[in-house]
């Protein structure tokens, strides 16, 4: 029995509940406990993004954080941006694209991508936006926003294409 008080969230739209050893990352209680395994362990350092998953909006290296620390949050995982049968526009387009190789990087990157996307429309600037009132998005602006996600196999330059084709498509 856990001295903890539980920790409770929504993980893909599913109220969940957390009450094991309060030291746990996030990562690991969404892998193992809820067999949510899109999301990957990479590094573990939070230095590829392989686990980066959206939290109330924001994306973050769910290694880096504890499953207690998530109490009250909303977090959506690649499992809980599309299905296989009803994939996202986002996980389409890199799938067009080609915008993965060996694909362990690739949901770390759509979860990115996907609060990257929101970031834009609500004006966020990088540190390569030239002008803060008026974003023009290079590749070099995006290629900035997507820093925090590595990818071993080199696909940057079809990752990019992929997430070009949403902005376009978006008015």
């Amino acid at each position: 029995m856990s001295c903890n008080p539980p920790a409770k969230f929504t993980v893909n739209g599913m109220a969940r509940t957390y009450t094991g050893d309060p030291r746990r990352s996030l990562l690991d209680f969404l892998r193992d406990d809820l067999g949510l395994c899109g999301t990957k362990k990479g590094c573990d350092h939070g230095q590829c993004g392989a686990c980066t998953v959206i939290v109330d909006g924001r994306r973050i290296n769910s290694c880096l954080t504890l499953a207690i620390m998530q109490h009250g949050s909303e977090i959506t995982t690649i499992e809980g941006l599309g299905e296989p049968d009803h994939l996202s526009a986002l996980q389409r387009a890199f799938i067009k694209h080609d915008g993965f190789q060996c694909g362990y990087c690739t949901p770390g990157q759509i979860c990115s991508a996907t609060a990257m996307l929101e970031e834009l429309a609500q004006g966020w600037p990088s540190h390569v936006s030239a002008d803060l009132q008026h974003i023009k998005l290079s590749d070099d602006e995006l290629r900035e926003r997507m820093s925090g996600n590595l990818c071993r196999c080199g696909a940057y330059s079809n990752i990019i294409a992929a997430i070009r084709e949403i902005t376009e498509a978006t008015p």
